[in-house]
């Protein structure tokens, strides 16, 4: 990679709606703010996305376009679909000329397939990045126009498809777990040196995992464990008298800033498998237990297929999480230190770190500065 880039680049990132884009997009930009400082860059998302809180807190700049979502069956929105989208494709021209920008990177969502539309249109050059097993719909139609597409997953099935691991957080791709883990526990309120499970169902939290949690405080007590869950944003799980549920070596939260404490502190990890939680798992050498969401397209166990083939995690049935699976699974795989030293160096094989830089990599390569 070329260490200094003498002309200044304008880089416009496109992609939103969920965390699970956002991240990505955010490392991706703050990789090329390392390399290149001088580099313009502008964040393009839709008014209702989580970008429009996440992008300005990361201090870049944020437009918008409108989002356009693709009906699966005749409708009103199919009517209306043609004209929605020629407008928009006019806006993402407008962005990317007053812009001047060298390169468009997209990390998937509504807001990408006008942008790709747009720069393919006006001859800039395209950069993709896929986090998704299943390929989308808008990273699909981009990659016809471009050789330069990153994925996180070695089986996504793409056009141009070079395996770069998913970009995070350098906070969380630089974590070394042990070296960290009495210092993060003691951040989250932890006592240090007790085994620690930690529960999160993501920024939604999770219904199963959250009552599965809730019936088995006084197991994982008598087991001398004690539990972080994370329940998720107005997730609060309430006990008999109304007030949140308290107990022993329990503790809840709605929501934690700063995942990298949580991944140094767990001893094992029960979450979903969502492509972003699953790649930053393997980054760090977590052991986890993975219970993929059981609605949508199957795609959460496929992200989760190749640690859990590896022996690095577990993989339950969202129906399976209950009490009884707690005390009969779960604890003991907490307790049983040898098995998680296992689980780590599994992960730590399969994990990548350095995804940031090479999408950032593949940015000034597109760009030809």
């Amino acid at each position: 990679m070329t260490e200094n880039h003498t002309t200044a680049l304008s880089v416009v990132l496109a992609g939103g709606g969920s965390a699970g884009h956002v991240s990505p997009l955010l490392a991706i930009a703050a990789a090329i703010r390392v390399k290149a400082p001088e580099t313009a860059i502008l964040a393009v998302g839709t008014k209702e996305g989580l970008e429009t809180t996440l992008v300005p807190a990361a201090g870049f700049e944020l437009t918008f376009v409108e989002r356009i979502p693709l009906p699966r069956k005749p409708s009103m929105d199919l009517v209306k679909l043609p004209g929605r989208m020629l407008r928009a494709i006019r806006d993402a021209k407008t962005i990317l000329n007053d812009a001047q920008a060298d390169v468009l990177v997209g990390v998937g969502g509504y807001v990408c397939t006008p942008m790709y539309l747009a720069a393919k249109s006006l001859g800039v050059p395209i950069v993709i990045h896929e986090a998704n097993t299943k390929a989308g719909l808008a990273n699909k139609v981009g990659a016809r126009y471009t050789t330069h597409v990153g994925t996180a997953f070695a089986e996504t099935a793409i056009r141009h498809a070079h395996l770069v691991g998913m970009p995070m957080r350098k906070e969380i791709a630089s974590l070394t777990r042990h070296a960290g883990q009495a210092a993060a526990t003691s951040r989250l309120g932890l006592a240090v040196g007790k085994p620690t499970l930690i529960v999160t169902g993501g920024s939604l939290g999770a219904l199963r995992l959250n009552q599965a949690i809730a019936a088995s405080l006084q197991a994982l007590a008598d087991a001398g464990i004690q539990t972080l869950h994370i329940t998720g944003k107005g997730k609060t799980v309430l006990g008999d008298d109304g007030a949140a549920l308290a107990a022993p070596g329990y503790q809840q939260v709605e929501y934690v800033d700063s995942m990298e404490d949580v991944y140094a502190a767990a001893d094992l990890l029960l979450c979903r498998s969502g492509a972003g939680t699953v790649s930053e798992v393997a980054a760090v050498g977590l052991p986890a237990v993975f219970v993929p969401l059981p609605i949508g397209n199957g795609e959460q166990a496929r992200n989760a297929a190749g640690l859990v083939a590896a022996g690095a995690a577990l993989l339950v049935p969202d129906g399976d999480v209950d009490a009884a699976w707690v005390s009969a699974e779960l604890i003991p795989l907490c307790l049983d230190a040898p098995r998680l030293a296992r689980m780590t160096a599994n992960a730590s094989e399969l994990g990548i770190r350095d995804a940031a830089e090479s999408m950032a990599a593949m940015v000034f390569a597109a760009s030809g500065k």
